[in-house]
């Protein structure tokens, strides 16, 4: 959930061309559709024109376009929406696969076709596709089950915790996933503070694997290893990365430094940025709080804390 990069970018504006092209279909079909019918010479070969229908399928592309345009605004959080968005769009490119397969439709008249009914779909489908390798999205609207498999692979051997709020009632699952966002949120702070004050925190909270899942999540944003080894040692030299990691320890146990730590922060960085790693202070703590509460916590001294 951390600034988008290029990749990301890309994604976005794929699902973007898609939405735009919806939005445009649908609105000529509900402004004019029979001009819509004489402007698409191949829908001839279907019948003959209704204007009650073309604008009820100009509805759902108008649908659909809001969905994608929703979407891409920010992907990762809302692909979701993108893939319901695509979805109707991809069903009514499979539709014209079907009517060919079934000789209703010739195969001619199909290749005119396609890049209409297939292409904006399949421009979607890829964006989706993109962020999702990348592991980019947040973990809804995953299945439960599958979410958990997901996380099982990515934490293997950490994730009881996970098992044991899927087996709550009133969908405590579902709704711990819409809170992990919030959790892994990184906008304005570089990747080196962000690492510092959540290593500080969970240090704090004295959960090892915790601390060891945070330090491996910094190397995935590009932390030098040395440099989050330095921060599970507590050897960080002197300067700002010191300060960021003091500052999520005594926001973590509450003392009364954290004040001043936090001061600091805001004339070297600036108030959002301080902003910031305090949300990521009191995010990061949950999981240590909820293992513990579950008797699943295990202290840093029982665990190497070596990357």
């Amino acid at each position: 959930m951390h600034k988008p990069d290029l990749p990301d970018r890309i994604a976005q504006a794929l699902v973007l061309i898609a939405g735009l092209f919806a939005l445009g279909n649908g609105l000529i079909m509900l402004a004019d559709p029979f001009g819509w019918y004489d402007l698409i010479g191949t829908v001839k070969a279907t019948g003959p024109a209704n204007a009650h229908f073309i604008r009820d399928i100009g509805l759902a592309y108008l649908l659909s376009a809001a969905l994608l345009g929703y979407a891409a605004g920010h992907l990762g959080l809302r692909w979701g929406a993108a893939l319901a968005g695509a979805g109707w769009l991809l069903a009514h490119g499979l539709l014209h696969v079907w009517e060919v397969l079934a000789g209703i439709c010739a195969p001619g008249i199909f290749w005119q076709e396609a890049p209409g009914t297939l292409g904006p779909p399949m421009l979607a489908l890829v964006g989706i596709g993109l962020i999702l390798a990348r592991q980019r999205i947040a973990p809804f609207p995953l299945p439960g089950k599958l979410f958990v498999r997901a996380m099982d692979r990515l934490s293997p051997g950490e994730t009881e915790y996970l098992r044991r709020i899927a087996a709550m009632p009133g969908q405590a699952l579902e709704r711990f996933q819409h809170f992990m966002p919030a959790a892994n949120h990184r906008h304005a702070a570089s990747a080196e503070l962000y690492a510092m004050v959540r290593i500080g925190a969970t240090r704090a909270e004295d959960c090892g694997p915790c601390t060891l899942i945070v330090a491996r999540r910094a190397l995935v944003d590009g932390v030098p290893r040395e440099l989050v080894q330095a921060a599970l040692d507590e050897t960080l030299p002197v300067g700002p990365l010191a300060q960021a990691y003091a500052f999520g320890r005594a926001v973590a146990l509450g003392h009364v430094e954290a004040v001043a730590l936090g001061d600091l922060i805001v004339a070297q960085h600036g108030s959002v940025v301080r902003n910031e790693l305090a949300l990521a202070v009191a995010m990061v703590r949950t999981y240590p709080a909820l293992k513990r509460g579950m008797g699943l916590a295990q202290s840093c001294s029982a665990v190497p804390l070596k990357l």
